[in-house]
């Protein structure tokens, strides 16, 4: 496919970098794997941390910094180019193994973590963004859905090989070693194999448009509030991070309380985030039928997954239920995503996506605050029933206000820019 300006946009068109963006967020995702299934052991068993909610607090503070550089790591993309971003997440992330494995107190971890979200917030957000600048309008959905599988895979790839290597060394330094050779191999790619692709995103753009080169309150506002649409995409992204945050902190926990072994924990909750890899196909399954479909069906799936987790007993019927959960994800996270990026102006979608992406990712401060007071309050079992009532009223506020972004399929008209409204340069 062509634009009017004769930049090809396409997956085949561009393999090479498409391919190394790939690697790269599978890097993201082995990066952050590379802690769950090792730090909240160790907050339990090196620094003898009994409180649940203090247990989560590396989430929050990860979840914290992560939903901030969000909303600026768009506005950076835009005004510096993707490349230079990327570069700088994967710096960030360089001394993390260090803290880590040197760390005399969970404070340090806690600190630690607010390094890994400003990684994962900057690497993550270019990683997507130059996924969409090459793949072009009508591969959208299934660079988005590339992304995010392989993103998710790293994810579940990390957490089990640094748990495989807990288990046969130590908690630290061993795993960390792992981590410190993803980070470093990602810099070194960002340097030297990856090109910008910020110049496809201003080919694809009409200057002329109403809507092109918003100034950045403009873009934060519309994609908060000003929209309908949009506002209903990031409330949904801001919940459903709540079922994330569940089975990074509560299902363990809630598994163990039922007397299942280690090991079959480790399958129902590593059975969920398989689930994710689905996503390469979910994103591209919106591109043929709209994204407002798979968006709600998967609302109410992980919802119903969360909730009857705490409605049944067995080995079996939670590693189904984890697994229904993971696929109502599958079919809402890379589609929630893409909406921003259709309804944005491509002169500022960058930005759109940040906006979006930080009030998404927030949902894991919240989450992890949430989950973590209700288990220590309440019960383990409510914070199931907590993320469930909130996943089925998110997706009843997406079923009456989202409308469909599809170029192809779409009844949303954007708020039309202020006359009013100053220019970017101003």
């Amino acid at each position: 496919m062509s634009t009017a300006t004769d930049i090809e946009q396409g997956i085949g068109e561009h393999l090479g970098q498409f391919s190394l963006h790939v690697l790269l967020v599978f890097a993201t995702g082995l990066t952050i794997g590379s802690e769950r299934a090792v730090v909240p052991v160790l907050g339990r068993e090196a620094f003898a941390v009994e409180s649940l909610f203090l247990i989560g607090s590396f989430v929050v503070s990860f979840g914290l910094v992560k939903s901030l550089l969000n909303l600026y790591a768009g506005k950076w993309g835009e005004a510096y180019g993707r490349k230079p971003v990327l570069v700088a997440g994967w710096a960030t992330a360089l001394p993390l193994p260090v803290i880590l494995i040197v760390a005399p107190s969970w404070n340090w971890i806690i600190a630690g973590n607010v390094l890994l979200g400003v990684n994962q917030a900057l690497t993550w957000s270019m990683a997507i963004n130059a996924k969409i600048d090459l793949a072009g309008p009508d591969q959208r959905g299934l660079a988005v859905g590339i992304d995010e599988a392989f993103g998710y895979t790293g994810v579940a790839v990390g957490a089990w090989l640094t748990g495989v290597i807990a288990g046969r060394w130590n908690l630290r330094p061993e795993p960390f070693y792992f981590l410190a050779a993803v980070v470093v191999l990602a810099f070194l790619i960002s340097v030297f194999l990856i090109r910008e692709t910020l110049q496809f995103a201003r080919a694809e753009g009409d200057d002329d448009h109403h809507d092109a080169d918003l100034p950045f309150g403009e873009v934060l506002k519309r994609a908060t509030y000003g929209d309908r649409t949009l506002f209903a995409a990031a409330q949904a992204g801001h919940i459903e991070n709540f079922v994330d945050t569940l089975f990074w902190i509560a299902v363990p926990l809630y598994l163990a309380s039922q007397n299942l072994a280690i090991e079959a924990i480790g399958l129902v909750v590593g059975l969920h985030s398989a689930m994710y890899f689905l996503q390469i196909g979910t994103g591209g399954l919106a591109d043929r039928v709209g994204r407002r479909p798979p968006v709600i069906a998967g609302m109410f799936l992980a919802g119903g997954g969360v909730l009857g987790m705490v409605l049944v007993e067995g080995y079996l019927a939670w590693a189904v239920l984890a697994a229904v959960s993971g696929l109502g994800m599958a079919l809402l996270y890379p589609n929630l995503m893409t909406v921003p990026s259709d309804a944005a102006h491509p002169s500022w979608r960058s930005a759109g996506m940040g906006v979006y992406r930080m009030w998404r990712d927030a949902g894991y401060a919240v989450g992890a605050a949430g989950i973590g007071l209700t288990m220590e309050f309440v019960s383990m079992e409510a914070a199931f029933y907590l993320t469930a009532a909130l996943m089925f009223a998110s997706g009843a506020v997406v079923y009456v206000w989202m409308e469909e972004t599809h170029p192809d399929f779409g009844t949303h008209e954007p708020v039309p820019a202020r006359d009013d409204a100053p220019s970017r340069a101003d």
